[in-house]
């Protein structure tokens, strides 16, 4: 087996690194020298120039959502929305409900 890796991002400068749990708990962004956030093994990073990615990854990240794999078989991170309509719909679900917006942002259906 290989060495277990895992994604971190840093929003500044719109960075997605892997690395191994084996560098300590801070992870410092090697192009502009901010902490780093973990975002799990299922992350994908959009685009350095897709500006409404970031926007709700930052959101995301922001709510304590994070990408890891779920089950044996290494499947993707479950639904995370992916515009910004997306979770501004959710939010507004979650103020008029009274749900934590952590949960509303990652179900399926609203």
């Amino acid at each position: 087996m290989g060495i277990t890796r895992t994604s971190y991002v840093c929003l500044p400068c719109r960075g997605s690194y892997k690395q191994g749990y084996d560098h300590g708990p801070e992870r410092k962004c090697p192009r502009c020298g901010a902490l780093m956030v973990g975002v799990g093994s299922a992350f994908q990073p959009p685009r350095r120039r897709d500006d409404e990615a970031w926007r709700v990854l930052s959101v995301l990240l922001h709510a304590g959502i994070r990408f890891h794999k779920r089950g044996c078989g290494g499947e993707g991170s479950g639904y995370r929305p992916r515009t910004l309509a997306e979770v501004k719909a959710r939010v507004a679900h979650a103020r008029r409900t009274g749900e934590p917006p952590a949960e509303a942002l990652v179900r399926p259906v609203v």
